[in-house]
């Protein structure tokens, strides 16, 4: 790999809740990391530093559960912009702070739960309420608004639309899918049936898969959307448990990881990062791995 390709995969940060909970801030449900931003917000900027420092090169804003329905389980639903806000603003202070030149992504995922498409809302509730989170996003200065995680069709479509309709040309999306069908949706639909509809993102991605089904992915979103769209993977360390938790695990060392994010690269990515369960010692392997590759 060249000098210039290599400079050209963008190094996306690691989980960010189950760090947080790693260092023994409360995650629990339902507003997961969010929570963070009321009880701990200086540890939400440790942990960007931390993946900053490590070398990723974009970091997610901690606004994966900051819709209004999200926090309105907790009565919060009412601080739903200002918490949005500070999420942003925390990751703007934690890149200035770094001095490192990277790329501050709105994270925008599904209303309810990530491995249930049957909970998502109907079509035009889910567009008009992540219209509203991703208005604050771009509000807030966000470079990019990064939809993840997303596992159905419906909630997936809308969400595209109102990120299109907020932010024409600065969207992406990510989806979690299948562990036995490369480029299926958790709810059955086949990535090609929305390939027509994500024509004009900045990428489309695989993440919250576990890391070493991701190249399968990969490798077959690339046969969908051809050489010219650029292809975001990061997998996840651990699973979920019945209640919609993290249970974060050491199966998958730092420099294990590294090794399957090359496979990734290697099947079409050019985003690469951790999802849940990954941490800034991941982020490092990865940076090392990404600069042997480009000495080969």
């Amino acid at each position: 790999m060249s000098e210039d390709e290599r400079s050209s995969i963008l190094l996306l940060d690691g989980g960010m809740g189950s760090e947080l909970e790693r260092r023994g801030v409360d995650i629990s449900l339902p507003l997961w990391s969010a929570r963070a931003l009321i009880d701990a917000p200086d540890a939400v900027r440790d942990v960007h530093l931390d993946y900053l420092r490590a070398g990723a090169t974009a970091i997610l804003t901690n606004t994966f559960r900051t819709h209004r329905r999200s926090l309105a389980k907790e009565g919060l639903g009412d601080q739903a912009e200002a918490l949005t806000q500070t999420a942003v603003e925390i990751a703007l202070g934690s890149r200035e702070a770094s001095g490192v030149d990277a790329m501050i992504l709105g994270s925008v995922a599904p209303l309810e739960d990530c491995y249930r498409p049957d909970e998502a809302p109907d079509g035009e509730v889910c567009r008009r309420e992540h219209e509203e989170l991703i208005r604050t996003l771009i509000a807030g200065g966000v470079d990019l608004i990064w939809l993840e995680t997303m596992c159905s069709a419906v909630e997936s479509s809308a969400a595209v639309d109102a990120a299109r309709e907020c932010a024409p040309e600065k969207w992406g999306i990510s989806f979690c899918l299948s562990a036995t069908e490369p480029g299926q949706l958790l709810d059955g639909t086949p990535i090609e049936a929305l390939a027509h509809d994500l024509a004009d993102a900045q990428f489309v991605g695989i993440n919250c898969v576990a890391a070493h089904l991701l190249a399968q992915h990969v490798r077959h979103v690339r046969t969908v959307f051809g050489a010219s769209m650029r292809i975001a993977a990061y997998g996840n360390v651990g699973y979920a448990d019945e209640d919609g938790g993290w249970v974060s695990t050491d199966a998958v060392a730092p420099s294990r990881f590294a090794d399957y994010a090359m496979a990734w690269v290697d099947a079409g990515a050019s985003m690469i990062g951790g999802c849940c369960g990954t941490s800034p010692a991941t982020i490092a392997a990865m940076r090392e791995r990404l600069k042997l590759l480009s000495q080969t």
